[in-house]
């Protein structure tokens, strides 16, 4: 990636608010088709939740966070300090707003909707990583072997149908498997008496930090600069749109926020009260000799993932709010480690932890398409536990705003003025 180490250009074509997957994707989509791109962010490029995730593409994953099941289950999730859904209860005043809104749509109709929201821009999420990634060279980092999810009581197969119901009715490809079935896929696993849910389309990448530093190279070769600064406003003005900050003071004729996590301060500033807040992800990692497994697997009732990559097993997920400025939480650590160690015994001490910020709305969808009070300002944040999924056909999305094509009353379902 081209740096600028010193001042910023006073103007530009298009600024792109951060460099995580999704403003990757979009310096890359954006200088493809020729345009001017400059990447602002004060941080490596896809250094934070763009590297830590657990590597699927999951073009499977329609289903709402928010949803009946969980809505349900709400009170022991939220109570119980080893579930997969935590509360960091200092932040409880903080949140109350956004879990106001978070049970709303938890209900059927709202989950119904989102879920459909999800279904129509997962669908197309694999032919756009597809493209992305022989454009980028990454192609040789990606796993076509599916995704398992693994029901180890029959009391949880049956709570997630709806799920499966859900999935099916929105044309997910999936298959239920047999515990013989599980087995024959994942022979490490043939000891649980366990039911499956296959995913047999699903991809995912062995080394997230290689195909982020690709996707770097591969704008940087395109034209796509680099400013390591912070920003910290936003306004308005004749010929387009100012962005200032530490050492920052930039024009730019389109603003897009894909800042992630950061992003709501400078919506705001555009004039879009969104209610976005903070999912705190974590991650282990552990050296294996070689693969434990073929494919990502999620053992549902523990709540993470497990994926093999380049000579390590990645173990992550859970869910905890608590927004952006709480240190690490050793004890999701803990319950990443006690809970891997059900299904490997003997595996060692991890070899890293990890701490990142997922950028979670109530209803689970992003927010993508043009700002509704400051001309020049696109949105593409807000993805959730899918800014790698979803990464690609955002930057298609972003892009055919900017040149005015495709058909907008698409974006309906991602607009910022829903809420």
């Amino acid at each position: 990636m081209i740096s600028i180490p010193a001042a910023a250009p006073k103007t530009v074509e298009i600024a792109i608010v951060g460099a995580g997957v999704v403003g990757l994707a979009t310096a890359l989509r954006l200088a493809g088709e020729g345009r001017e791109v400059l990447l602002i962010d004060p941080n490596e490029p896809g250094s934070g939740a763009s590297f830590g995730n657990a590597g699927t593409v999951a073009e499977y994953a329609c289903m709402p966070v928010g949803n009946p099941g969980v809505l349900r289950a709400l009170p022991k999730l939220l109570f119980d300090r080893d579930s997969p859904f935590a509360l960091r209860w200092a932040a409880l005043f903080q949140l109350a707003p956004w879990l106001l809104r978070f049970v709303r749509q938890s209900l059927p109709a709202a989950t119904h909707a989102n879920a459909l929201a999800l279904a129509g821009l997962l669908a197309e999420s694999l032919p756009a990583w597809e493209e992305m990634a022989a454009e980028a060279g990454v192609a040789d980092l990606l796993r076509r072997n599916g995704c398992l999810y693994i029901y180890r009581s029959e009391s949880d197969f049956a709570a997630a149908a709806g799920g499966r119901a859900m999935r099916a009715k929105l044309g997910v490809h999936q298959e239920v498997l047999t515990a013989e079935q599980v087995a024959a896929l994942e022979p490490r696993l043939a000891e649980f008496q366990a039911q499956g849910l296959f995913f047999p389309d699903s991809i995912n990448v062995c080394d997230p930090k290689t195909v982020m530093q690709r996707l770097a190279a591969a704008a940087a070769d395109l034209g796509v600069q680099l400013l390591r600064a912070k920003v910290t406003g936003l306004m308005s003005e004749a010929g387009g749109v100012r962005l200032s900050g530490p050492g920052l003071a930039t024009v730019a004729r389109t603003a897009v926020i894909a800042a992630g996590a950061w992003s709501r301060a400078l919506a705001t500033q555009a004039g879009d009260r969104i209610p976005l807040d903070t999912e705190r992800g974590y991650h282990l990692e552990f050296p294996t000799a070689a693969p434990l497994l073929n494919r990502p697997v999620c053992p549902v009732d523990l709540g993470f993932y497990m994926t093999p990559m380049e000579g390590r097993l990645r173990v992550a997920g859970t869910v905890e709010l608590g927004g952006l400025a709480a240190p690490l939480n050793p004890r999701r650590l803990t319950l990443l480690d006690r809970g891997v160690r059900q299904i490997f015994p003997e595996l060692g001490r991890p070899s890293s932890e990890w701490l990142g910020f997922r950028p979670s709305l109530p209803d689970s969808r992003p927010v993508i398409g043009p700002s509704r009070n400051t001309p020049g300002v696109i949105h593409a944040f807000g993805h959730g536990h899918l800014g790698l999924t979803l990464a690609p056909i955002t930057a298609c999305l972003v892009a055919d705003v900017i040149a005015g094509r495709g058909d907008t009353a698409r974006l309906a379902a991602f607009a910022s003025d829903r809420f």
